[in-house]
């Protein structure tokens, strides 16, 4: 549904439509019929005007595409800036940027996945003055990224770097040596685009005549294999560079191009790092001067550098230490003086700094025993920089403004949930989404001066109605104090609850580092399918136990080389605290999980297992030695450095403790947690002659889902569950 087909209502709360909920939830009703499916907002693009937004539409009538630009004052379409309709070589388009300028937009059509994050795909340039169309290269292409004056477009393929120039048409090779599976320019590998989450590693600098960029030299990485059986007679393999914990990565390079000598330089900084990663650069105001941050493999050091291109210097800004590790920033903005602002966990929870251009810090705009979860940006008029927190609680997210000098901190969003906002280019409007645990997503236009809301753009009031007619019982928010700490819990009992009668427990839970579950917002699918058990006789639980986020540091780092200690513990402790309850079956308390979530079930079935009696692990890492070597050396340092902490904690290694059922799920294709993880368990419990139940999905990734997958999985787990925990309910 496109905005201007929206309507404005006059009042921000939703009116609950009440009447008897009748309806029982199906698994059919959650992932086949889309019987709960929200509506959302398109992601926006802010003009540079501040005024108006771009939407990528779809016409379902035609199977054409546009990009339409919308007016935040009124939230009426005004224009539409390139038709696929009006383009004869193109039948659609699934993605588009624009140029710094924003006369020209940049038009993705039949885009394929790699990984995660990355896609190939054939591109084109459209001229909205002249409406001319320009196809980019005749290959499938990755990252093409216009230089600021528009007039080029460097990209990847074939593991080189490119240059299109748009005003003579000609195509300028940058690099030569890259091969695949031994070197890389520019576009990152696959565990870095895993875990730093990044694909582009090459920057423009401030004038477009110079390309910075990483090179990744994969030779000496090892290789992992995966069968592909699709549907011929033979099946296929993929075969790409994963280091595992312990192993050799990519040796990583930092270089520059300029476009005016062609002349290709390794640019060095002062100091020897022994092995390290670079999983950020990004050039300054000044086209000289780029920046890049190194960590060393522990990745417990972060140093950011400026290096000097022109004359060949590097400055050490800022450089950061921690016993434990020091989290990559992705909020590194740098302001016309080329001061910079910076956000780190350094005094023990995650807040906003303000440094000189050198790195001498001039303050800390943000304090407090509470965490910024999202720093949205600066707006040089008003020197306000605006972010989100939680401030208001560790489940609730709000919207917040502040001076850059850390003076008149104001919030920005109105009600208690999970408030999340996105800024027009002058941050003059954002566009907030509000939800929490009884209100579906509501979308309204804000002013950022003091965040009063001017419209409602979407308020899915149709998901209200729809739940309305459910049985479905409330989640409720609670503390549990386990191991002398105060946890966030969730639980969701059933409609007729009746505290007189005993019922099992269902606990769900991730657990990983950081991470979080126990969260004032509107449901996932998950949800659904809790409410579904609870209304056939369980209580489903959820508790983020120690080692997870918005904490603190301290918090977050107590699992510091011995991933799945701590947190197995306190799952286990609270299951024992849930069976003390007299409405809780002590003797049917069951765990589930996904990947990290999996490992965490498997090892909480395993070493608890006077209390579990049951525990599903879907696509669980079964040892840490078989995980990628940045995130888990970032927890656990190596292998060869603390074998007791990888090995006393892998479920792999404590399966002759298996007393209760056990259901271990996974995806043949999962090029992230390795089908190895579950075929290594199996010969593990086969060898300990343990009985117990698995599912391997073909070709499906870590996601397992297509087609009936997820409708499949969810019938097989909830027919476990009926048989192994729910017999007695």
């Amino acid at each position: 549904m496109t905005l201007n087909k929206l309507f404005t209502v006059c009042c921000f709360l939703v009116t609950t439509i009440i009447f008897a909920q009748t309806k029982e939830i199906t698994l059919e009703d959650i992932w086949s019929k889309g019987t709960f499916r929200t509506e959302r907002l398109d992601a926006l693009h802010s003009m540079n005007n501040g005024k108006q937004y771009s939407v990528l539409d779809y016409d379902r009538a035609t199977g054409s595409t546009t990009v339409d630009v919308y007016d935040y004052s009124t939230l009426e379409k005004t224009k539409t800036l390139v038709s696929s309709s009006d383009l004869e070589a193109i039948q659609y388009f699934t993605d588009y940027s624009f140029s710094e300028d924003e006369s020209k937009i940049l038009l993705a059509t039949k885009q394929e996945s790699i990984f995660r994050r990355s896609t190939l795909a054939i591109y084109f340039v459209y001229d909205i003055a002249s409406k001319s169309l320009t196809k980019v290269s005749e290959n499938k292409i990755q990252e093409p990224t216009f230089s600021p004056d528009g007039s080029k477009i460097a990209f990847g393929y074939n593991n080189n770097l490119y240059v299109n120039d748009l005003v003579t048409g000609a195509t300028s090779q940058l690099t030569t040596d890259g091969e695949k599976n031994k070197i890389i320019n520019g576009i990152t590998d696959w565990v870095y685009e895993e875990e730093f989450a990044f694909v582009r590693a090459f920057d423009w600098n401030a004038n477009g005549t110079k390309i910075a960029f990483i090179r990744f030299d994969e030779t000496n990485v090892p290789e992992f294999s995966m069968d592909v059986y699709g549907t011929k007679l033979y099946q296929t393999q993929t075969v790409f560079k994963y280091p595992k914990a312990g192993e050799a990565n990519s040796l990583v390079s930092l270089h520059t191009f300029d476009l005016a000598t062609k002349t290709l330089k390794e640019v060095k900084v002062d100091k020897a790092y022994e092995d390290f990663y670079i999983p950020r650069i990004n050039w300054t105001n000044n086209p000289d001067v780029l920046s890049a941050q190194f960590t060393n493999r522990h990745q417990n050091e972060l140093d950011l550098w400026m290096i000097n291109t022109k004359s060949n210097t590097t400055n050490l800004a800022v450089a950061e230490k921690d016993k434990a590790y020091v989290d990559v920033t992705d909020n590194l903005t740098f302001l016309e003086d080329d001061s910079f602002i910076w956000t780190s966990e350094k005094d023990g929870f995650n807040h906003i700094y303000h440094y000189d251009k050198n790195g001498k810090l001039i303050n800390q705009v943000t304090k407090g025993n509470w965490e910024v979860t999202s720093y949205y940006g600066y707006d040089a008029k008003s020197k306000r920089i605006f972010y989100q927190s939680v401030e208001n609680g560790a489940i609730n997210r709000d919207v917040y403004a502040i001076k850059l000098d850390g003076r008149k901190k104001q919030r920005l969003s109105q009600n208690t949930g999970t408030n999340n906002a996105d800024f027009s280019a002058d941050f003059s409007y954002f566009i907030n989404t509000f939800s929490s645990v009884s209100t579906p997503p509501l979308y309204t236009l804000n002013t950022s001066k003091k965040g009063e809301i001017l419209k409602m753009i979407k308020d899915n009031s149709n998901t209200r109605t729809v739940v309305a007619g459910y049985k479905m019982s409330k989640k409720e928010f609670s503390i549990i104090n386990v191991n002398g700490n105060d946890l966030n819990m969730w639980m969701i009992k059933p409609s007729n609850f009746d505290a007189k009668k005993q019922y099992p427990v269902l606990m769900y839970q991730y657990s990983g580092p950081g991470s979080q579950q126990v969260a004032n917002k509107w449901n996932s699918a998950n949800d659904y399918w809790y409410y579904m058990l609870a209304e056939q006789g369980y209580i489903i639980a959820c508790i983020d136990a120690r080692g997870t986020g918005f904490k603190g540091a301290e918090f977050k780092k107590v699992t510091q080389n011995e991933l799945g200690k701590f947190e197995v513990e306190d799952q286990i402790a609270a299951a024992k605290l849930l069976g003390a309850r007299e409405y809780v079956n002590k003797d049917e308390i069951g765990i589930w999980g996904w990947s990290y979530g999996g490992f965490m079930s498997s090892n909480a079935l395993f070493k608890g297992n006077d209390t579990f009696s049951m525990a599903i692990a879907v696509a669980p890492v079964t040892s840490w030695r078989f995980y990628d070597s940045i995130y888990t050396e970032r927890y656990m340092t190596t292998p060869q450095e603390n074998a007791s902490g990888y090995d006393d904690n892998s479920p792999i290694n404590h399966v002759d403790k298996l007393k209760g059922d056990f259901l271990l799920i996974h995806g043949s294709g999962d090029d992230n947690v390795h089908v190895q993880n579950t075929m290594r368990m199996v010969e593990a419990l086969i060898q300990a002659n343990k009985q117990f139940e698995w599912m391997v999905y073909p070709d499906k990734n870590h996601g397992i889902y297509g087609g009936n997958t997820r409708l499949h999985l969810y019938t097989k787990m909830t027919n476990f569950i009926n048989r192994t925990l729910g017999e007695n309910k």
